[in-house]
């Protein structure tokens, strides 16, 4: 495997709980490209426990998610949702100690959907918990919601990948 990390640039200014730079309680969840995967590293704090020294099953499947979210992102050079998402947790997951969250592309599906699996494991390699999920691509066009400044930066963000 390719060991060489390759820094994804941070998309500043906006407030999503995994990745936004905005949000004060936020995880700020920085990627790379690793091979053919997207990962990052976090480590979490007390405040993501759930049951005593052991991260919330909730945090656990928001990391899942956001790494695969960025591998379609990443890989597909577009906006895309979640659309399903099955998460198996299978040990106990630390707070304080490095954990990284690996994201692959599983599945091309059809035209408008793509499929992404994640793992995350711990600095032994332990694997804590495995997500598949389901992903719509979007056209940007179709995300009025979001500020232009926003398409703006992730549209460049996707051209620096070709």
């Amino acid at each position: 495997m390719d060991s060489n990390k390759i820094p994804i640039p941070i998309l500043e200014g906006h407030d999503c709980f995994a990745c936004g730079t905005n949000n004060p309680i936020g995880l700020k969840l920085e990627f790379y490209r690793q091979g053919n995967s997207i990962c990052s590293d976090v480590v979490l704090s007390r405040d993501h426990v759930g049951w005593q020294n052991m991260a919330h099953g909730g945090i656990i499947s928001t990391l899942l998610d956001e790494v695969m979210s960025w591998t379609v992102i990443y890989f597909k050079k577009a906006f895309s949702v979640t659309r399903r998402m099955q998460v198996r947790y299978l040990r106990p997951v630390p707070v304080e100690t490095v954990l990284t969250a690996k994201g692959t592309i599983s599945s091309e599906g059809k035209s408008r959907t793509c499929g992404a699996e994640a793992v995350l494991h711990d600095m032994e390699g332990n694997v804590l918990a495995k997500a598949d999920g389901e992903f719509v691509v979007l056209d940007g066009d179709k995300l009025t919601n979001l500020p232009e400044e926003f398409k703006r930066q992730m549209v460049a963000l996707f051209e620096k990948y070709e």
